[in-house]
C-alpha cells in the first residue's frame, strides 16, 4: 500500500481497506451493493442518453459499425453523473491505497454488449490490459515480502445484472504477480489456472462494482444465446505517473503544429507524445 507525501510515494502504515488488500494480494476485488438503486437508475438513464445522443467513436478496435455501437468513450466529459461516480468513496477507498491518493482516471468508457452470443461466441481471450509492469520469465516468483506494484486498476460499475449466461468478466487470482502474459496456446481455455487457482467470474447485480489490476489475466466468459448482454461503466484509474487516455494521442497531445510537422517517422511522433492507439484508448 502506498500514500503520497510531498509528491513522493511512501509506504502506508495502515493496511488499507480490505478491497485494497484484495487488489494487492489477488489482483481483483468485488464490492456488492456499492451504489444505491437510486444512483444506478439515474446513472443508467444518463449513460443510455449518451448512447442515443453521440455516434460511435472511431477508435482502432471500433472501425466496424457493429463493434463501435457497443462503446462510448470519455464518459465523464459527456455525463455529469459519470463524473460524480469517479469520486465515489465506495470506489476510491479500494483504489487509492494501491495507486496513491493522487491517482487519476486514465479512461472512462461505457460498454453495452448486445444480447445473445453471435457478437462474441467465444467471449474474449485471456489477456492483460497493460504491462506486465515487472516482466519476468516463468519460474522466477515474486518475493512475498515485497507487495507487487500496482499501476492501473479497472472498476466496472454494473448498470444491469450480469449473469453467467451474459458472459461476465472472469479473473485469475494472483496472476497479476506473474510478470507474464497468459499462455497464447491456452488463450480461450476456460479451465486455465494460475498456481492452482481457477478463474473467478464477476457475476453482478446493478450497483455492484468489480475491480481488477491491469496485469491480471482476465477475459469475458462466452455469452450464451439466452444471455441478455452487458451494460456497465468502465472506469480505469492509474497512478499519477500514468498518462491519461481519454482521447487518442493524435487528437490530444502537447506538441504544437511546428513540432508535429518536424516529426517524420512513427518513432519521432512517439517521442513527442503521439502514439498509436492501444489498451485503454482503443
Amino acid at each position: 500500500m502506498i500514500r503520497k507525501s510531498q509528491n513522493y510515494n511512501r509506504l502506508r502504515v495502515d493496511p488499507g481497506h480490505p478491497l485494497a488488500q484484495s487488489l494487492e494480494q489477488d489482483g481483483h476485488a468485488f464490492r456488492p451493493g456499492a451504489l444505491s438503486k437510486e444512483i444506478i437508475q439515474a446513472l443508467r438513464a444518463e449513460v443510455s442518453e449518451v448512447f442515443d445522443r453521440y455516434p460511435p467513436d472511431r477508435r482502432k478496435n471500433c472501425l466496424d459499425a457493429e463493434r463501435g455501437a457497443m462503446f462510448r468513450y470519455e464518459m465523464f466529459n459527456r455525463s455529469a453523473l459519470c463524473q460524480d461516480i469517479l469520486a465515489h468513496r465506495e470506489i476510491l477507498e479500494a483504489v487509492e491505497p494501491v495507486l496513491g491518493d493522487d491517482c487519476h482516471v486514465i479512461a472512462c468508457t461505457a460498454w453495452r454488449n448486445p444480447p445473445g452470443s453471435a457478437h462474441a461466441p467465444y467471449g474474449q481471450e485471456w489477456h492483460v490490459d497493460g504491462g506486465p509492469h515487472v516482466v519476468r520469465p516463468e519460474g522466477v516468483p515474486w518475493p512475498d515480502a515485497i507487495p507487487y506494484p500496482v499501476f492501473v486498476v479497472t472498476a466496472h460499475v454494473y448498470l444491469d445484472p450480469c449473469r453467467i449466461e451474459d458472459g461476465p468478466t472472469a479473473v485469475l487470482p494472483g496472476s497479476h504477480r506473474s510478470g507474464r502474459l497468459p499462455p497464447h496456446e491456452r488463450r480461450l481455455d476456460l479451465d486455465l489456472t494460475y498456481e492452482g487457482r481457477a478463474g473467478l467470474a464477476h457475476v453482478a447485480e446493478p450497483g455492484d462494482v468489480g475491480f481488477f489490476v491491469s496485469d491480471s489475466w482476465h477475459r469475458r466468459l462466452p455469452p450464451q444465446e439466452e444471455g441478455r448482454g452487458r451494460f456497465f461503466l468502465q472506469v480505469i484509474y492509474g497512478r499519477r505517473e500514468i498518462a491519461q487516455r481519454l482521447l487518442p494521442s493524435d487528437a490530444h497531445h502537447p506538441a504544437n503544429a511546428a513540432a508535429v510537422s518536424r516529426a517524420m517517422t512513427a518513432r519521432e511522433r512517439q517521442l513527442i507524445g503521439i502514439h498509436e492507439q492501444g489498451f485503454y484508448d482503443a
